[in-house]
């Protein structure tokens, strides 16, 4: 096997019926994402038609004979999103070179290889979404979905409403400009306070720097939405698919088209919605429930738990 490079037939095709890079076709095929895929050519991993790749700059068809690691390219599978409860105190990381446990390590029995949507840091949890596909997850990841990602934020101190209304103008900390946040106040705890907060980037641990530069520590950082998908009622390690249609509507088929989702989730039942509703921390200026005939609750949500 050689190591010359395979020409490309237009470095700047991205048209499936003339052929596609093959970073491209190494996502669709659920290895990895298209930065994964490029490190891989790069090190040699990846070869065409016989040929090692030196470049990431080459274009295939359905006709070309893919190989990584000295097998064949799989045939890629019907694109599967699932949401999963990530637990604090893991890495969302295939492999740790400090050796913390990952993500991926704590799958649950039966789940395919998998990759992340974005990235929850270590301490973090919530809603992590889990795809065969990577170049969906790539899209998905783009700012330019304008999906909204919710987060139920406790910090230590006592916020200033102000502040928080500044921030749906953004922000700029140590040059570093963070888009509009909006950030409400659910409820004072002692020194602690809960927030619902809300954005469209998603920056590498955006929420924990625009919270300490404006002097509140978070302590708790649980993410509930990410567009239209929602935690819901999953218990920390499970995973949960999305079903064919409900994906099919969301994407906008082909071209996947990524709009904002609604606040409501598509995977409630209406008595989970009911309780879901239930658990809310009611605002001061909300007047008290109705009481109504006694059921029997549902686990509460991971994310309206209220810790000591």
């Amino acid at each position: 096997m050689t190591d010359t490079p395979v020409p490309t037939k237009d470095k700047d095709a991205d048209d499936d019926s003339k052929g596609e890079r093959i970073a491209k076709r190494l996502a669709r095929a659920g290895l990895c994402s298209r930065r994964e895929a490029e490190r891989w050519i790069t090190d040699g991993r990846v070869s065409v038609d016989g040929v090692k790749l030196t470049s990431a700059a080459c274009v295939v068809t359905e006709d070309s004979r893919i190989v990584v690691d000295g097998k064949p390219l799989p045939e890629p599978e019907r694109t599967r999103l699932w949401r999963y409860h990530k637990a604090a105190g893991l890495v969302t990381s295939h492999k740790d070179p400090q050796g913390r446990p990952t993500v991926f390590e704590k799958m649950p029995v039966g789940m395919p290889r998998v990759i992340s949507v974005g990235r929850l840091d270590l301490n973090s949890e919530g809603l992590l979404l889990l795809t065969n596909d990577g170049e969906l997850a790539r899209r998905l990841e783009l700012p330019s979905t304008g999906w909204v990602r919710r987060y139920r934020v406790r910090v230590h101190g006592e916020p200033d409403l102000q502040q928080l209304v500044a921030l749906e103008r953004g922000i700029t900390i140590d040059d570093v400009a963070y888009g509009p946040i909006k950030a409400t106040l659910d409820r004072q705890q002692g020194a602690n306070a809960w927030l619902t907060v809300s954005l469209k980037e998603g920056k590498n641990r955006e929420i924990r720097r625009v919270m300490d530069h404006l002097g509140w520590t978070v302590n708790r950082l649980i993410r509930i939405a990410y567009g239209p998908f929602q935690l819901g009622l999953l218990e920390p390690g499970e995973a949960d698919e999305v079903p064919a249609r409900v994906l099919k509507e969301q994407l906008g088929g082909r071209g996947m088209e990524a709009k904002e989702g609604p606040e409501t989730s598509v995977f409630l039942t209406p008595h989970q919605e009911k309780v879901q509703a239930r658990e809310r921390p009611r605002k001061a200026s909300e007047p008290a429930p109705t009481p109504t005939t006694p059921v029997r609750k549902s686990k509460p949500h991971a994310d309206r738990r209220r810790p000591s």
